[in-house]
């Protein structure tokens, strides 16, 4: 064999072993497959088993929560059987009972029909024996005897009757006048309340020295703003550390105030944001009303009012008459009413309510026609109260009869709180009426859109309706209205008149 052969031969030995090779590799990668595979089914194998195990326990737990239910379930069924029984047992009980006691009432009732019919002869038996007796001894008939006793007693319980009148009445006299003066000066004394303190101004004191400049902003900018949107004079030069609201209407000027609390608090004041503090405060209103009308009723003691009546009665806090506020009055009244009441012995929670709530037509006299008595009243009954404190409101003032005795204290209530000294001052109710009409007045011309009386109505600033009053007309408007309250207002000093119209435009970049 010559090399080419030998080589041959050992290619072909070479790929005889490679191919052996690779068989056993194959063979190998199989076992170990096979292997693997064994594992894998003994592993889902274990998994199948543990999952059948934990199947059979939970029927098993599910078969017992069943017996348990069904075991409840006959006890259930049991207790209610043995109620139903127990129930009738008690029933027919109760029904033989009442035959029984039926029996008993009406023996007894036989013995005692008896036993009167017996006991009724026997007293006519002897008071016919005892007037055949009497009759025999005095020489007078039965009838004649019983006139002239008739006669005796009635004389003497005449003349008996006569001098206790005249004995109660000259009692009366003498312990009348004090009593009631006691009874008033108790119930004065008991109710410490302050004088009339209301006025036309409220002091704000400022957080620091700076605060001032920038409520009057530049060039007078922020001040000017907002007292021609508040209608409210803003003094800062009246009191060190301090700002002065001025104005006579208490609503402006509560707004005014809250509005510039906001405002110094926030530290930011500048047109814009005196708009927002204007509208936040005005916004708010309500929610003041019904927090001055809880506070109120708490202090007065009166429970159970209709949200509507604590509401209105909240707006009572900024109304005065005669420089007493009128929420302050009928906490006082109510006060007053219930010591006269306990004094005298009547009912105190009708006094107390009937008092309290005596004065609340007031809050709606410039919405509905009529005196507020009887707008209060008619307020009352529509939200639940009852027909004794009803009356009670309505005849306060006399335009119906007083149908109980705590209608009456109320008046008394009402009459001792408004005529106490220091209660009332007649100058600032005056001083808020001319205000009113000096603003009415402005209004009454064409074009006027608001009219602010400012500087206790030495001032009076007109905005009119930029559609309605051009540029060339506002000179003519002013003048007018100057001469109208020179014609129709008594006044002392000068008014200025004011006449602002004002443009506004605005645009929304998208």
């Amino acid at each position: 064999m010559d090399g080419s052969g030998v080589a041959t031969v050992v290619a072909l030995l070479g790929a005889c072993l490679v191919a052996l090779l690779l068989v056993l590799l194959a063979r190998r990668e199989a076992a170990v497959q096979r292997e693997q595979a064994a594992r894998d089914v003994a592993e889902i194998k274990d998994e199948a088993r543990a999952m059948l195990a934990e199947a059979e326990r939970r029927e098993q737990r599910a078969r017992e929560r069943e017996q348990a239910a069904a075991a409840e379930q006959a006890h259930a069924t049991d207790l209610a059987k043995r109620a139903r029984e127990h129930e009738r047992t008690a029933a027919e009980t109760d029904r033989a009972a009442e035959r029984t006691l039926a029996a008993a009432e009406r023996s007894a009732a036989e013995q005692l029909a008896r036993a009167t019919q017996e006991a009724r002869e026997t007293v006519e038996r002897a008071e016919t024996q005892a007037r055949t007796e009497l009759e025999a001894a005095s020489g007078l008939t039965a009838d004649d005897a019983r006139a002239e006793l008739t006669r005796r007693i009635t004389d003497q319980a005449q003349n008996d009757a006569a001098s206790a009148v005249r004995r109660a009445e000259s009692q009366a006299r003498r312990t009348a006048e004090a009593r009631a003066r006691r009874i008033v000066a108790t119930a004065v004394q008991r109710t410490a309340v302050p004088t009339s303190a209301q006025s036309a101004l409220t002091v704000l004191a400022l957080p620091s020295d700076e605060m001032k400049g920038r409520i009057i902003g530049k060039e007078g900018r922020n001040i000017r703003h907002f007292e021609a949107l508040t209608g409210v004079n803003v003094l800062v030069d009246e009191q060190p550390d301090s700002v002065v609201l001025s104005c006579f209407d208490a609503e402006r000027r509560e707004v005014a105030q809250i509005a510039l609390e906001a405002l110094m608090a926030d530290g930011r004041i500048h047109p814009q944001r005196i708009e927002a503090a204007y509208a936040e405060a005005l916004a708010g209103a309500d929610e003041r009303a019904v927090a001055a009308g809880h506070d109120a009723a708490e202090r007065a003691g009166v429970t159970g009012l209709h949200p509507t009546l604590v509401r209105t009665l909240g707006r009572l806090r900024l109304r005065t008459s005669y420089g007493q506020n009128v929420l302050e009055h009928l906490v006082e009244c109510a006060d007053l009413a219930s010591v006269v009441a306990a004094e005298l012995g009547a009912d105190v929670a009708t006094a107390r309510r009937g008092a309290f709530l005596h004065d609340i037509g007031k809050a709606l006299t410039h919405e509905i026609a009529g005196t507020h008595a009887m707008i209060g009243a008619d307020l009352a009954r529509r939200h639940g109260e009852s027909e004794d404190v009803v009356n009670a409101i309505a005849a306060h003032h006399d335009e119906v009869r007083c149908e109980t005795v705590e209608a009456v204290l109320v008046q008394v209530a009402d009459a001792i709180s408004a005529a106490r000294p220091g209660a009332r001052r007649q100058e600032l109710d005056q001083y808020i009426e001319r205000m009113d009409k000096l603003e009415s007045l402005v209004t009454a011309h064409q074009g006027v859109r608001r009219a602010l009386a400012m500087s206790a109505g030495r001032e009076v600033r007109v905005v009119v309706e930029p559609s309605e009053v051009d540029d060339y007309a506002l000179p003519q408007l002013a003048v007018a209205i100057a001469r109208h309250i020179e014609a129709d207002l008594t006044y002392p000093g000068e008014i200025k008149v004011t006449v602002v119209r004002e443009i506004r435009a605005s645009a929304t970049a998208g």
